[in-house]
């Protein structure tokens, strides 16, 4: 199956006002797109895993009056569900697509994957990329990139994941929207693609 980039149509979906209006475009433009995604990429990652993955597409469930701001595609190893594991994404905002490795508020095991990354700090400093973000919240869209961050300040990140009952780490890739809506399919599917491939070893260490 060949899969289509994202389009100024696609990121426009977060402009529409309205609840129900919003959910109805978005579901008519993004979804059958992150479902192609999920599709894809589900064997590649399992491969990469080495565990059965499964893809989940936002479904927005909880919301009945704000509409989303964000909307993406999530890979776990449960078929059930994916926020209370380590997971990946793939997804957009009105701005930028978003390629992340992510341990959210709802994950069971984050007190210890905080001091499994606090051990390993030096190492994932040094192997980050550089072009890679970081972010403490999956519902905002603000990150912090890799290249701006001192040593001192992803200890803290971690740090911070043992000990606040709400805190997160996601560590990935951003596409502006203006990158993404000129790239193909086939170069948007090896973009992510080499995402996964350098974030596959903070997955196994979760």
């Amino acid at each position: 199956m060949k899969l289509s980039s994202f389009t100024d149509a696609d990121f426009n979906v977060f402009k529409i006002d309205g609840f129900e209006d919003r959910m109805e475009a978005l579901k008519e433009n993004i979804s059958p797109k992150l479902d192609a995604l999920g599709h894809h990429f589900a064997p590649t990652l399992s491969t990469l895993t080495g565990s059965e993955m499964y893809a989940h597409v936002a479904k927005h469930a909880r919301r009945t009056v704000n509409p989303p701001k964000d909307t993406w595609v999530a890979f776990a190893g449960n078929s059930r569900g994916y926020k209370m594991l380590p997971h990946f994404q793939i997804g957009l905002w009105e701005t930028h697509v978003f390629v992340w490795f992510a341990v959210i508020y709802e994950a069971t095991n984050k007190a210890e994957f905080g001091k499994k990354l606090e051990k390993k700090l030096t190492s994932i400093y040094k192997d980050t990329p550089k072009d890679f973000v970081w972010s403490g919240d999956h519902t905002k869209p603000d990150v912090i990139p890799h290249k701006n961050l001192k040593k001192e300040e992803l200890k803290a990140l971690f740090e911070r994941l043992q000990t606040v009952k709400k805190a997160e780490i996601l560590c990935g890739y951003q596409i502006p929207r203006e990158e993404a809506v000129a790239m193909s399919g086939d170069d948007f599917v090896k973009k992510v693609e080499q995402v996964f491939n350098q974030l596959i070893p903070l997955y196994k260490m979760a």
